[in-house]
């Protein structure tokens, strides 16, 4: 599976179950994130992007609200570290140049702060917790 071709643009109206099904399993299960912190308001207003397996199953997403910032970004525990959350930011940032937004912004987990740094994102501001999980606000400007 060619990563960069595996990640699709999906609305959360025609994509939902399988955007919950990632979330779910990373956020709420693994990471013990309350589940009314994890559904809100702006699924139904963002950008989604998606990676299903070559079975179909769904196994990353992340999201890009309006405004430019990136979000809810997951991928299965079994599929990490084959380079599917480079390819899920990768879609995303290209969707963002195409709407002529060069702005972006995060909220990383401190964990995820290697990965982020690699794109060119920067620390933006103190450690903060969120959902119980220390974060880092993180930035970036596509050129």
């Amino acid at each position: 599976m060619r990563h960069a071709d595996a990640v699709q643009i999906v609305s959360w109206e025609e994509a939902a179950t399988a955007l919950r099904v990632v979330r779910t399993a990373v956020f709420i299960r693994e990471q013990q994130v309350p589940e009314e912190l994890e559904w809100d308001q702006f699924d139904a207003i963002s950008v989604h992007a998606l990676v299903v397996n070559s079975a179909g199953q769904p196994v990353g997403t992340a999201r890009l609200l309006p405004d430019g910032h990136i979000g809810r970004m997951a991928v299965l525990k079994e599929w990490r570290g084959q380079g599917l959350g480079s390819a899920l930011l990768t879609k995303l940032l290209q969707v963002l140049v195409k709407r002529h937004q060069f702005q972006v912004q995060l909220h990383a987990q401190t964990s995820a702060i290697p990965f982020y740094k690699k794109f060119g994102f920067e620390i933006a501001g103190e450690e903060f917790i969120e959902a119980g999980i220390p974060h880092v606000k993180m930035t970036l400007s596509i050129k």
